[in-house]
């Protein structure tokens, strides 16, 4: 059976920003800047999400699950145009979901899921 690891281990929330169990990686609570536009916060939290992989050897390419979070669902079209961009090794599952974010200012943010196996062409 595979060992499950947590990183980046928080106490005082009684939270692990990322698990590894079973060849997968689950990252949460990935956000850039609190300001500026939808898509520069879109950038930010991958930007976010590639820097913590990054910690573990993988990269956007092991990405194949994201959850999308918004203030304004309508402004998936602004998170999308990111994708076509960021993900070049090809495209997570995805959903999006509208929510109110403690943090005024806030217009995204996202949770994935990487696979340590190898990544897709």
């Amino acid at each position: 059976m595979d060992a499950i690891t947590r990183y980046e281990i928080h106490e005082g929330w009684a939270h692990a920003g990322m698990v590894a169990a079973g060849g997968l990686v689950f990252v949460s609570y990935c956000v850039g800047r609190t300001t500026g536009t939808t898509t520069e916060q879109v950038h930010g939290a991958l930007d976010t999400l590639e820097a913590r992989l990054a910690t573990i050897g993988l990269s956007l390419t092991h990405v194949v699950q994201v959850d999308a979070l918004f203030a304004d669902i309508w402004e998936i079209p602004a998170m999308e145009a990111v994708f076509r961009e960021r993900f070049t090794a090809g495209y997570p599952a995805r959903k999006s979901i509208q929510t109110a974010f403690a943090h005024e200012g806030l217009r995204f943010q996202l949770d994935a899921v990487a696979h340590r196996g190898v990544a897709a062409p």
